[in-house]
Protein backbone atom coordinates (compact mmCIF):
# COMPACT_ATOMS: atom_id res chain seq x y z
CA UNK A 1 0.00 0.00 0.00
CA UNK A 2 1.30 3.96 -1.22
CA UNK A 3 2.22 5.30 1.99
CA UNK A 4 0.64 8.05 1.72
CA UNK A 5 -2.42 6.42 1.26
CA UNK A 6 -1.93 4.37 4.71
CA UNK A 7 -0.83 7.80 6.53
CA UNK A 8 -4.84 8.74 5.08
CA UNK A 9 -6.45 6.13 6.65
CA UNK A 10 -4.15 6.71 10.32
CA UNK A 11 -5.22 9.78 10.20
CA UNK A 12 -9.09 8.77 8.97
CA UNK A 13 -9.21 6.62 11.92
CA UNK A 14 -7.05 8.48 15.04
CA UNK A 15 -9.71 11.46 13.75
CA UNK A 16 -12.91 9.34 13.61
CA UNK A 17 -12.67 6.75 16.55
CA UNK A 18 -11.94 10.49 18.88
CA UNK A 19 -15.93 10.95 18.15
CA UNK A 20 -16.35 6.94 19.81
CA UNK A 21 -15.96 8.09 23.19
CA UNK A 22 -18.50 11.00 23.26
CA UNK A 23 -21.30 9.02 20.88
CA UNK A 24 -20.70 5.96 23.32
CA UNK A 25 -21.06 8.24 26.86
CA UNK A 26 -24.28 10.26 25.14
CA UNK A 27 -26.28 6.77 23.96
CA UNK A 28 -25.26 5.36 27.14
CA UNK A 29 -26.49 8.92 29.61
CA UNK A 30 -28.90 10.23 27.33
CA UNK A 31 -27.28 13.51 28.51
CA UNK A 32 -25.65 16.30 26.28
CA UNK A 33 -25.61 19.01 28.57
CA UNK A 34 -22.29 19.83 28.52
CA UNK A 35 -21.91 19.76 24.53
CA UNK A 36 -22.14 23.23 22.55
CA UNK A 37 -25.09 22.87 20.01
CA UNK A 38 -23.11 25.36 17.72
CA UNK A 39 -20.04 23.39 17.89
CA UNK A 40 -21.62 20.15 16.89
CA UNK A 41 -23.60 22.15 13.63
CA UNK A 42 -20.23 23.35 12.55
CA UNK A 43 -18.33 20.57 13.00
CA UNK A 44 -21.02 18.35 11.67
CA UNK A 45 -20.57 20.47 8.20
CA UNK A 46 -17.29 20.79 8.59
CA UNK A 47 -17.25 17.09 8.21
CA UNK A 48 -19.92 17.19 5.58
CA UNK A 49 -17.57 19.66 3.47
CA UNK A 50 -14.76 17.17 3.51
CA UNK A 51 -16.54 14.43 2.46
CA UNK A 52 -17.40 16.52 -0.26
CA UNK A 53 -13.76 17.16 -1.02
CA UNK A 54 -12.95 13.96 -1.01
CA UNK A 55 -15.33 12.67 -3.28
CA UNK A 56 -14.04 15.24 -5.41
CA UNK A 57 -11.04 14.40 -5.72
CA UNK A 58 -11.55 10.72 -5.48
CA UNK A 59 -9.69 9.86 -1.94
CA UNK A 60 -10.63 6.79 -0.29
CA UNK A 61 -9.15 7.99 2.92
CA UNK A 62 -10.97 11.45 3.97
CA UNK A 63 -14.50 9.81 1.97
CA UNK A 64 -14.00 6.51 4.30
CA UNK A 65 -13.27 8.69 7.58
CA UNK A 66 -15.66 11.49 6.76
CA UNK A 67 -18.14 9.12 5.68
CA UNK A 68 -17.93 7.38 9.54
CA UNK A 69 -17.07 10.55 11.14
CA UNK A 70 -20.39 12.32 9.98
CA UNK A 71 -22.66 9.88 10.73
CA UNK A 72 -21.16 9.76 14.17
CA UNK A 73 -21.47 13.62 14.70
CA UNK A 74 -24.90 12.92 13.69
CA UNK A 75 -25.66 10.70 16.20
CA UNK A 76 -24.42 13.14 19.15
CA UNK A 77 -26.22 16.12 17.14
CA UNK A 78 -29.72 14.64 17.25
CA UNK A 79 -28.93 13.45 20.19
CA UNK A 80 -28.26 17.07 21.43
CA UNK A 81 -31.60 18.30 19.65
CA UNK A 82 -33.82 15.12 21.36
CA UNK A 83 -32.39 16.21 24.76
CA UNK A 84 -32.31 19.45 24.71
Amino acid sequence: MDYIIFLGFAAGICTTGAFVPQVVKVLKTKSTEDLSLIMYVVMTLGILLWLIYGLLIKSSPVIIANVITLVLSMVVLVMKLKYK
